[in-house]
C-alpha cells in the first residue's frame, strides 16, 4: 500500500529530492505551489500533509482520508490546534531540526557583546588607527565570573545551558513545566520566579514557545527587575518581549544590550521607535543592538533535517501508528 504524502504550499525553489526521500518506498509525495493550486482529488486523496502555513478552513472540509498535519517547524502557535483536534486529525511538529544551530546562535549573541567584535570591527572600519583601542569593550566581562539565565528549558534551552556550561559560566534556568531534578542532571540552578532569574542573571537567553501566556512575557514590570548591566537574547519568537517595553528599559540602561534574532513583527517595521534609533544609529543605541533576520536556525543540514522529517514524521504514523511530537494531543483526547 502507498501513502499518499502532500505539500500543498511547497516553500523551498529547489528540487525535491530530500521530500521524496522522506516518505520512502512506501510514500508518495505530492507538490502544489499553493493552496489554491491543489485540486479536489488531491485534497480529498492525501493520506497526510506537510505545511508551515495552516490550510485555510475552506479546504480542510474537502479532506476525507487525511490522517496526520505535520509543520516542519518548531512552532506551531500559527496552526488552529483545537480545530485539526475535532477533526480527529494530529498535529505533529518537528522540534528538533534546528536545536544546534539555535542554541549556537543565541550564544553567539552573547559572545558578539560581551567580546565587543561588532563594536570594534565598526570602530576600526570607521578609524583604522585612532580607534586600535585593545584596553576597550563596553560590555565585556569574564564569562566565568557571569550568570547565564535561561528561560524555558526545552531541546534548545538546554543545548544553550550545556554551552554556557561549557564556557564557565554559572547557569540558572526558570521553566515551571520542567519535571523536578531537570536541574540536578545538568548541574545548574533552579528558580522558581522570573523575577528572580532577571535578578540574578548577567546574561539572559529566550528559549520557550509563543502561547496566550508567554505573549509579551517579558514585560516593562519584568525588565524593571533586570540586573544591572542585563544583557537580554531572543532566538526563539518575537511576541515574548514587549518591544515598547524593551526600548525604554535600554534607553533609561536597565538593560545594557540585547541580540535579537526574532521580533514581533516580522519582517520588522522600521517605524518601532527602537528600531528606527538602531537604524539611525543613535548616540545612544550604537553597539548596544544586535538584530539578525530570524536566521538562528539555518545551515544546509538544519534545513537538510527539517525538509526531510517533515515527510518522515508523517509516515512514522501512517506505516506504523507511532505518533511523534503531537502538540494537539489535548484537543485528540477530547474527541475521543
Amino acid at each position: 500500500m502507498s501513502y499518499r504524502v502532500l505539500w500543498p504550499a511547497m516553500r523551498w525553489p529547489e528540487g525535491r529530492e530530500i521530500e521524496i526521500a522522506s516518505v520512502g518506498e512506501q510514500g508518495v509525495a505530492e507538490f502544489c505551489e499553493g493552496f489554491a493550486a491543489v485540486t479536489d482529488e488531491q485534497w480529498a486523496g492525501c493520506d497526510a500533509l506537510v505545511t508551515v502555513q495552516d490550510v485555510p478552513v475552506a479546504y480542510r472540509d474537502r479532506l476525507s482520508r487525511c490522517r496526520i498535519l505535520v509543520t516542519p517547524k518548531v512552532g506551531f502557535d500559527n496552526l488552529d490546534l483545537a480545530d485539526w483536534g475535532a477533526r480527529g486529525i494530529p498535529v505533529c511538529n518537528v522540534p528538533d531540526y534546528g536545536t544546534q544551530e539555535v542554541a549556537d546562535h543565541a550564544i553567539a549573541l552573547m559572545m558578539d557583546l560581551m567580546k565587543g567584535i561588532t563594536f570594534h570591527t565598526r570602530a576600526l572600519k570607521r578609524d583604522l588607527r585612532a580607534n586600535w583601542r585593545p584596553a576597550l569593550n563596553p560590555f565585556g566581562r569574564r564569562l566565568s565570573a557571569c550568570t547565564f539565565g535561561v528561560v524555558g528549558l526545552g531541546r534548545i534551552g538546554t543545548a544553550a545551558a550545556l554551552r554556557a556550561k561549557a564556557l564557565g559560566m554559572d547557569v540558572v534556568f526558570h521553566d515551571p513545566y520542567r519535571e523536578n531534578g531537570s536541574d540536578l542532571a545538568l548541574g545548574i540552578r533552579r528558580v522558581d520566579t522570573l523575577g528572580e532569574l532577571f535578578e540574578g542573571s548577567d546574561v539572559v537567553s529566550l528559549h520557550l514557545p509563543l502561547g496566550p501566556d508567554t505573549t509579551r512575557l517579558i514585560d516593562a514590570a519584568v525588565l524593571a527587575r533586570s540586573k544591572p548591566g542585563l544583557i537580554l537574547v531572543n532566538t526563539a519568537r518575537g511576541p515574548l518581549i514587549d518591544l515598547d517595553a524593551l526600548h525604554h528599559a535600554l534607553r533609561d540602561g536597565r538593560v545594557q544590550a540585547a541580540g535579537l534574532d526574532v521580533l514581533p513583527e516580522e519582517p520588522a517595521n522600521p517605524e518601532h521607535p527602537l528600531l528606527a534609533a538602531w537604524a539611525a544609529d543613535e548616540d545612544w543605541i550604537a553597539d548596544r543592538l544586535l538584530l539578525t533576520p530570524h536566521s538562528a536556525f539555518f545551515t544546509p543540514e538544519s534545513v537538510h533535517d527539517m525538509r526531510f522529517k517533515g515527510g518522515e514524521v508523517a509516515m512514522a504514523y501512517l506505516v506504523d501508528g507511532r505518533l511523534q511530537n503531537c502538540v494537539n494531543d489535548g484537543f485528540l483526547k477530547r474527541r475521543r
